[in-house]
């Protein structure tokens, strides 16, 4: 297994080698890992191959992750005319997640994908997708060279994992996890201010909107199951964008007596995206696959339309055949 992923890893490198000009995409509404893996690829190219032309696209990254270094230069804006050598796409587990930067992958000479979610079936040249990992950056930092990680790509690499696995309380945090955060530690970053800074703190709007979210949620199976919605109407009273919702499903989830939470957000006119996580046995990956969404055993996500009352039913038809096996 070790040398069919040094085979691997030399194969990547070698067709970073061959390209002059490479694109790194990232999956539309870019969350920390998602942001973290980008970034860290993109410190570590230029630094490795300060001739080569590496641009990274994204939508709009929340400014909580400004301190990265080449944030303010993620291209928010898709060119049509621009061809790339090599395209890398990072944490999306299927191209249409990749948004309108898609282009660049249908274009580019060759691909590569470095993914951890469990429903990424390969839709590049080079596929790296590892389940069991913590996060794509702890897939990154398996396959960079370890010598070369600057202090720069480590402050990436670390946010990603950290925002992943819930700072390290998640179920995906493994020994390799914390083995490979150490390492990102050792390099000099500021691990407690990142945690602080892009995990934790919350402006005051984002304490207003998260308090009603918690005020205004319901419990359902005997305590077992827990939701609660925001509306668009709600989002523009409170001034809020979709990021500033970050981490209201988290703190559902450690309601006493809770399995799965489930926090809607409407993103259009009945158009709502899901986002679940539990606790113990029930695999939500499964429940947002069926309706064409992915993610991981407890923390997984997608889209659905339909009334409040619609979604939540189909939701939970889903989830109440696991907790009956379950409890069988």
């Amino acid at each position: 297994m070790e040398r069919v992923r040094i085979m691997q890893r030399n194969r990547l490198l070698q067709m970073v080698e061959e390209a002059k000009t490479i694109a790194v995409l990232g999956h539309i509404r870019p969350d920390g890992d998602c942001i973290g893996s980008c970034l860290a690829v993109c410190n570590y190219l230029k630094e490795q191959y300060p001739e080569k032309n590496v641009q990274v696209y994204l939508e709009k990254p929340p400014v909580k992750f400004s301190y990265l270094d080449y944030f303010d230069q993620i291209s928010q804006n898709p060119a049509e005319d621009v061809i790339y050598d090599l395209c890398i796409c990072l944490d999306s587990a299927d191209k249409e997640r990749l948004g309108a930067f898609v282009r660049y992958l249908d274009t580019a000479a060759h691909s590569i994908c470095l993914d951890h979610h469990i429903t990424n079936r390969g839709y590049c040249e080079e596929n790296v997708v590892l389940p069991d990992a913590s996060s794509t950056c702890e897939v990154v930092y398996g396959f960079l060279e370890k010598d070369k990680i600057s202090t720069a790509a480590a402050a990436c690499i670390y946010t990603g994992i950290i925002h992943d696995t819930n700072v390290f309380k998640n179920s995906n945090t493994t020994a390799k996890t914390m083995e490979a955060a150490g390492d990102m530690m050792s390099r000099g970053i500021p691990f407690s201010r990142i945690i602080d800074e892009s995990f934790y703190r919350k402006t005051y709007v984002q304490n207003q909107i998260l308090g009603r979210a918690l005020l205004e949620s319901v419990t359902f199976r005997e305590g077992k199951c827990i939701f609660s919605v925001v509306r668009r109407k709600d989002m523009e009273f409170y001034g809020v964008e979709s990021s500033d919702l970050d981490g209201i499903v988290d703190q559902m989830r450690v309601t006493e007596g809770v399995e799965v939470a489930i926090f809607l957000h409407e993103t259009e006119n009945h158009v709502y995206k899901v986002s679940m996580r539990s606790n113990n046995y029930v695999d939500v990956s499964k429940v947002a696959a069926y309706f064409g969404g992915g993610g991981h055993v407890r923390a997984a996500g997608c889209t659905m339309s339909g009334s409040v009352h619609d979604v939540i039913n189909n939701l939970s038809g889903h989830i109440d055949r696991q907790m009956k096996e379950y409890e069988a």
